[in-house]
């Protein structure tokens, strides 16, 4: 995947999965493990993907149980990650950040198992605040921890979740190689 041109930014916002890396992570059996916390509490979660799983979760006063099953895999998939053409940038901007879905910590895990983590000012994850993309307010909280403005920022990222997220924050937005990964 190439790198867009980002030259006419001071700030530089990184999506961090299938941006910067690639997280190796069977969700299939991240979703089976979820669920099965959620059997055990009485739950039916049965046929939900992830995201679904998560507000669920919210609604069942669960958060934290089934935010320690899914972090608990992407930590694990963080250190065994695939570094990507992206990650090479990383450093060359006045200020840079990541805004992730995935948590704060396997951020924090990839980053550190790539070298990246001297050019990333401020990294913001699914659990750090309260709300998560394509809400904009992860991606304006990394930005108030970077000291920078949607104006002068953009966010690169790989999925029509990214670019919904700039858009709502009014944050140029690029996508990583061809365009959208997914949703």
């Amino acid at each position: 995947m190439s790198t867009p041109d980002l030259t006419a930014f001071d700030a530089v916002v990184w999506d961090l999965d299938g941006t910067l890396v690639h997280l190796v992570v069977d969700w299939a059996a991240v979703a089976t493990e979820a669920e099965r916390t959620f059997e055990t509490a009485g739950v039916d979660a049965a046929g939900m993907d992830l995201w679904a799983m998560l507000d669920l979760a919210d609604e069942a006063g669960m958060r934290a149980e089934i935010e320690a099953v899914i972090a608990g895999h992407e930590r694990e998939g963080a250190r065994r990650s695939d570094r990507l053409a992206c990650a090479d940038s990383v450093g060359r901007f006045e200020v840079e950040g990541v805004c992730s879905l995935n948590c704060e910590d396997s951020c924090r895990v990839a980053l550190d198992t790539h070298d990246l983590s001297a050019g990333v000012d401020a990294v913001v994850g699914r659990d750090t605040v309260r709300t998560r993309k394509p809400d904009p307010e992860p991606l304006l909280e990394t930005l108030r921890r970077m000291d920078a403005e949607p104006e002068d920022a953009v966010f690169v990222g790989d999925s029509r979740r990214d670019e919904l997220t700039a858009d709502r924050a009014d944050v140029a937005f690029r996508y990583v190689g061809d365009g959208p990964s997914g949703v």
